[in-house]
C-alpha cells in the first residue's frame, strides 16, 4: 500500500494522482472506477473533495483511504472464517517480522506483567498471565499475511477476544478495541469491533503448543487471521474499548485501518 503523496494543485500531475488513488481502492471499487472512466473528475465526485488551487492531493488520498476502510467494513462478514490448515502445512521456521531486529524486541517479565483494561468496560481490573491462562483456550492453524507480500502458516492457541470482552463487560456497541504494545516506539493499533468479535480473533498465549516465544509477541499477541499482519499487535500491554479513533503506528503513516486479508 503506497504512502500518501504530498502534491498540490496547480501543477499537480493529475494522472499520477488518479493512479495513486486507484491503488488505494479495494478491488471491487477499483474495477468499477476504472470501468466508469478513471478521471480526476470522477475521483472528485467519489471522494467529495473540492479540487481548488488550495486543494491537497494528500487530502484526496486520505479520503480514498477512508472510503476503502468503509467499503471493506461493509463487505466484512463476521460469520465467514479464514481458512485453517493441517499441522503439516505449518511454516517452519515461522519468520520473525517487525520494523526492528529481534535483539530489539521487548523482553518482558511475565511474572510482573499485567494486561491493563480501559475505556467502555464494566470491570477495569488488570489481568495477570496466570489469570488469563485459566480462561478457555482454542487452537487455530491459520495463515499470517504480511503487507510486504509474504505469508506463513502458524499454530496459535489462546482465548477468544469476544469471550474476554464479555467477561469484562465491554460495550460491544463501541467502534474499536485499541491495543498498545511494549515496543520501543509504543506500537499501537485499533481493531474495529466487528473484527474484535469475530470467532477467530484471539488473545494468543501459545505458538506451536508452547508458551508464546519472545519473537512472536510474549506474553500476549492479538491474532487476527482476517486481517493483514500489521493488524496483529504483539507484546500487548493494554486494551481500550472506545468510540474514538486513536490511529495506530502504521495507520498514521497511511496504511488503511481496516486492512482485511
Amino acid at each position: 500500500m503506497s504512502r500518501l503523496r504530498k502534491l498540490l494543485i496547480p501543477g499537480v500531475d493529475t494522472k499520477l494522482l488518479v493512479k495513486d488513488a486507484v491503488k488505494a481502492m479495494p478491488d471491487l471499487t477499483r474495477r468499477r472506477f476504472i470501468a466508469g472512466g478513471a478521471s480526476l473528475g470522477a475521483l472528485t465526485m467519489l471522494t467529495g473533495c473540492d479540487v481548488t488551487d488550495s486543494f491537497s492531493a494528500d487530502a484526496m488520498l486520505t479520503q480514498i483511504s477512508k472510503f476503502n476502510d468503509a467499503v471493506q467494513a461493509k463487505l466484512f462478514n463476521p460469520n465467514t472464517l479464514a481458512p485453517t490448515y493441517p499441522e503439516s502445512a505449518i511454516t517452519n521456521p515461522f519468520p520473525f517480522n517487525a520494523y526492528y531486529g529481534l535483539d530489539d524486541a521487548p523482553d518482558i517479565d511475565g511474572k510482573g506483567w499485567k494486561l491493563e483494561v480501559r475505556g467502555l468496560v464494566a470491570n477495569k481490573k488488570p489481568w495477570t498471565l496466570d489469570e488469563l491462562y485459566k480462561l478457555p483456550m482454542e487452537k487455530q492453524i491459520t495463515r499470517h499475511i504480511c503487507v510486504e507480500g509474504w505469508s506463513a502458516i502458524g499454530s496459535w492457541t489462546g482465548v477468544r477476544l469476544s469471550h474476554f470482552l464479555q467477561l469484562i463487560g465491554a460495550d460491544t456497541r463501541a467502534k474499536y478495541c485499541w491495543f498498545q504494545c511494549a515496543d520501543m516506539d509504543g506500537y499501537n493499533s485499533p481493531l474495529d469491533m466487528a473484527t474484535a468479535l469475530h470467532p477467530q480473533t484471539q488473545m494468543t498465549f501459545k505458538f506451536g503448543d508452547q508458551i508464546l516465544p519472545r519473537a512472536y509477541g510474549y506474553p500476549m499477541k492479538i491474532r487476527v487471521p482476517t486481517k493483514l499482519g500489521f493488524k496483529n499487535p504483539k507484546y500487548v500491554i493494554s486494551m481500550e474499548v472506545t468510540n474514538d479513533y486513536k490511529g495506530g503506528y502504521w495507520e498514521d503513516q497511511g496504511y488503511n485501518s481496516f486492512s482485511g486479508s
